[in-house]
């Protein structure tokens, strides 16, 4: 039997005592936090009180479970956790709870009997989240890894079967993934994902140069100087390892210097703007990389300058530095985007994803 305050599918007894940012707001009924913030905090609680402890392994797929929320919200929680040295990465699968220099052997245990405390309201925001936003993540990631194969028709049906939700639900999903411009409908009505293009490419990377430069000078006032060191001292790293070893993920590396040094502007239309272009990019960049695409080491050379202007209050040449960035990215893209084009869809695609024939 798990302890009295753990996390497991039940509710928990409120933690005293506890002073947490952004949780104190959330908790007041103030701000409606999203998921993978949730995540985050109720992993940085229990870091600090010591019921993860050093080095124990963390997965992305466990807490998930435990949370009962799909792996993305995980994967960006442990990701944030990472730039202030909370959790590490490490040889093998997953995180290590603890600093890079901890030294600290790996210690592999079941997550589900160590459990997860959490506060009450902790537990009610992740239980009343609306049934659309407990299957949103899954159906974003599938969607976005089939659009580079082709154009592919979303059934209403077989989405509701597949997750065990209403129509009503998935229409509500899909009217979000539609805001997003990963689907659409055509002229039947039906709901089309797809095709990622050359030409789509050029206009995600064409928007990331109009909205994202604009939004660095508009958030200076507010960035966070110690991480961004901390992003820039793995920059350093993860490019001095090149070519050698495989290094940080450049993907992860550039997620985290949007999030700690695009979208802390305070335009919160502007962020959320930022938020729904980069699905398509970034979907498209883990599946080149899961495909077996090498990546670039420029990229995260580029991304280094970035963070080292930054912290030099060099802030026009650092919005420079971004928008010269995003080119060459765009053109890194669309070169292996020539790539896959010879290679086969994946067999593996979601049920509820049907290949478009007409």
């Amino acid at each position: 039997m798990l302890q009295k305050g753990t996390y497991t599918h039940d509710s928990v007894r409120l933690r005293q005592g506890e002073r947490e940012s952004p949780m104190t707001a959330a908790e007041n009924g103030q701000v409606a936090l999203r998921r993978y913030e949730i995540v985050e905090t109720v992993l940085r609680r229990n870091i600090a009180s010591g019921r993860l402890p050093r080095g124990l392994v963390l997965l992305e797929g466990p807490i998930a479970a435990i949370l009962q929320t799909s792996r993305a919200p995980v994967q960006r929680a442990l990701q944030t956790l990472e730039t202030e040295d909370l959790v590490h990465r490490f040889e093998g699968r997953g995180f290590l709870v603890g600093p890079v220099d901890t030294g600290i052997a790996p210690i592999r245990r079941d997550l589900k009997e160590i459990g997860l405390e959490t506060s009450q309201d902790m537990d009610t925001a992740l239980q009343s989240r609306g049934s659309w936003e407990r299957i949103y993540d899954q159906i974003e990631g599938d969607v976005a890894a089939c659009v580079v194969f082709g154009q592919y028709r979303l059934v209403e049906a077989e989405l509701a079967r597949h997750f065990h939700v209403s129509r009503t639900v998935v229409r509500d999903v899909l009217a979000r993934l539609q805001h997003a411009g990963l689907v659409h409908k055509d002229q039947s009505s039906h709901w089309i994902a797809g095709p990622l293009t050359a030409q789509s490419i050029k206009d995600n990377f064409a928007l990331r140069k109009i909205l994202e430069p604009p939004a660095l000078i508009d958030a200076v006032p507010h960035l966070d100087r110690p991480m961004i060191g901390k992003l820039l001292d793995r920059l350093r790293a993860a490019e001095e390892a090149r070519p050698r070893t495989p290094g940080d993920n450049e993907e992860n590396l550039e997620a985290i210097l949007i999030d700690t040094c695009v979208l802390t502007t305070p335009n919160e239309r502007l962020a959320g703007l930022i938020r729904d272009n980069l699905l398509p990019i970034l979907a498209t960049h883990r599946l080149l990389r899961e495909l077996g695409l090498p990546q670039d080491g420029r990229a995260i050379s580029e991304q280094r300058m970035i963070a080292e202007l930054l912290l030099q209050e060099a802030i026009d040449a650092a919005a420079s530095m971004l928008s010269a960035h995003i080119d060459a990215a765009a053109k890194r893209t669309l070169a292996q985007m020539k790539i896959v084009a010879v290679i086969s869809e994946p067999s593996d695609l979601a049920p509820y994803l049907a290949r478009a024939t007409w």
